[in-house]
């Protein structure tokens, strides 16, 4: 089936990831200390700690550095315990934000975020005022140019749940997300790498905004993304330069 062009948005959100490295390895330190203290230091027998260690791996986090953090995660070294927080709210013209935050502190947070909402245009909402707009699931983007027969084979062999070509030849596998990793490690198998390889909130709609209104909302959601408790940010806007 076809999609909406939103590879050069992927590229976009590649680059400013990259460009903010040392956050990069706060939040996946965060997310391996939250995953080792639900499921357990093993590696092997925790599915959201391996994904983790994973994204560790792909902003070179050093192996100490992850085995410390796992350790005091369970138990094995004194550390902080951080909890996960979701926020949900509206953007420019009505864009739907989730924000996703593993804090120590709670308060702080809260107030963070509301502040960063009211001051560049937008508004925090409640408990499942966004979320209904959005579905949790494995997503896997390929570049344009990949062979979508190849792709298509695979992913449907191995479970995944839709295929999407989107206009600008980029490819989307989306799966069910207790099966994203079998699907992700049967098209890497396949020789088929993908350029983004997540768990996400993936929007059922999307809405364009250009010009004034598509830079008010970038300013909006780098402000979130800055804030030091804040560990994912989801949203349904096409940004157009």
């Amino acid at each position: 089936m076809a999609g909406h062009s939103k590879w050069a948005n992927i590229q976009h959100r590649k680059g400013r990831q990259d460009e903010k490295r040392g956050k990069a390895w706060t939040r996946v330190i965060r997310e391996i200390m939250v995953a080792a203290r639900l499921g357990g230091g093993d590696v092997s027998a925790n599915p959201r700690l391996r994904l983790a260690v994973e994204k560790a791996k792909a902003v070179n986090l050093p192996v100490d550095t992850v085995k410390r953090n796992i350790d005091k995660a369970t138990g094995n070294l004194e550390g902080v315990n951080y909890e996960e927080i979701r926020y949900e709210g509206y953007g420019i013209a009505g864009a739907a934000i989730i924000v996703d935050c593993m804090t120590d502190n709670r308060v702080r947070t809260v107030a963070e975020i509301r502040h960063a909402f009211s001051k560049y245009g937008g508004n925090l909402g409640t408990e499942g005022s966004v979320a209904f707009q959005f579905k949790h699931c494995g997503q896997m983007i390929f570049a344009p140019g990949t062979s979508e027969d190849k792709v298509m084979e695979v992913a449907l062999e191995a479970g995944a749940e839709d295929v999407v070509t989107d206009d600008d030849g980029a490819i989307e596998v989306l799966s069910a997300a207790p099966d994203f990793e079998a699907v992700k490690h049967a098209l890497e198998a396949a020789g088929l790498k993908p350029e983004v390889a997540e768990v996400t909130w993936r929007p059922e709609n999307n809405i364009e905004l250009a010009g004034e209104d598509a830079a008010r909302m970038q300013k909006l959601l780098d402000v979130i993304e800055d804030l030091d408790d804040v560990q994912d940010v989801f949203h349904n806007a096409e940004l157009s330069e």
